[in-house]
């Protein structure tokens, strides 16, 4: 069987899961090759340094974030969007409270509790 995520994902009936201190995500939709993931930060929340190795895009729906990717440092807000190739050390403190839209390339299987 495929793992994918269902086809219409209403926001109403997407639960929030905690993504640390501040930080929560919604999954808004996934296959094995891409997923999308919402997350809402509270200001001063911190997305903590970390690597992994998908590919991941991020668009700022809204706020505003300090992010640091590999040794670049930068802040970006509203309508702003990041590229972080595989294995680069990046993270974010928010700055002002708002929405990111995260995307991967493969999935994130961790995200769904999968090994």
């Amino acid at each position: 069987m495929k793992t994918r995520s269902c086809t219409f994902l209403p926001e109403q009936e997407m639960a929030w899961e905690p993504a640390g201190e501040g930080v929560v995500r919604q999954i808004m939709g996934y296959d094995g090759q891409t997923m999308m993931v919402k997350v809402k930060f509270a200001t001063g929340a911190c997305g903590a340094p970390h690597t992994h190795y998908h590919t991941q895009t991020t668009y700022v729906a809204s706020g505003r974030f300090e992010f640091t990717v590999g040794n670049e440092k930068r802040i970006v807000e509203a309508g702003d969007g990041i590229y972080m190739e595989p294995d680069v050390l990046h993270g974010c403190v928010c700055l002002e409270a708002g929405i990111l839209i995260d995307c991967f390339s493969p999935m994130r299987t961790d995200f769904l509790g999968k090994k």
